[in-house]
């Protein structure tokens, strides 16, 4: 039984994942010989406050701006 474990920063939406999920399974099934009820998928959300890259909570990092 194919398991996978997804660690993402918080803020994707339900159909992100939806979608997340659904292709991550499509590989699975063309590369591993399975059938779908038999991959397994947790995503674990990682608050962005309990992050860091390069030193720097990801919460602190500048946003790019708009402009």
């Amino acid at each position: 039984m194919p398991t996978i474990r997804i660690d993402l920063i918080e803020g994707r939406n339900l159909e992100q994942k939806r979608e997340l999920v659904k292709g991550i399974t499509e590989v699975v099934l063309r590369t591993c010989n399975t059938r779908p009820e038999r991959v397994v998928i947790y995503i674990n959300e990682i608050p962005v406050e309990h992050a860091a890259r390069g030193g720097i909570l990801r919460c602190d990092e500048e946003k790019p701006s708009s402009n």
